[in-house]
């Protein structure tokens, strides 16, 4: 997942063709998907006050809204959009190591 956001994200990220453009986002929106019910349920067994309950299910959140938006049409506002899938990506990836998740 961070692989993937790190190709849009990275200082020295070069601009993807089109094609490229349409692979990411289906990958960055696959990532939300599996991404956004795993940082739930390791935000639930937490306490409702816990504050980093609160910014990862506010992470969650954007990550929905997100998910609902479109890209525009021309390149630069498809690459600005992939971006900003990037950031939930990584920012959930953060939340998810955060509250322990995966340590079963």
């Amino acid at each position: 997942m961070r692989a993937t956001a790190r190709r849009l994200l990275a200082a020295d990220a070069e601009p993807p063709s089109p094609q490229e453009l349409r692979t990411l986002l289906l990958l960055l929106r696959g990532h939300l998907m599996v991404a956004v019910p795993e940082v739930e349920a390791a935000a639930a067994g937490l306490p409702r006050d816990d504050v980093p309950r609160a910014c990862a299910l506010a992470c969650v959140g954007e990550a929905r809204i997100r998910l609902g938006l479109e890209p525009g049409h021309p390149l630069p506002a498809r690459i600005a959009h992939a971006q900003r899938l990037a950031r939930s990506v990584n920012a959930l990836c953060d939340h998810f190591e955060n509250l322990g998740g995966g340590r079963r």
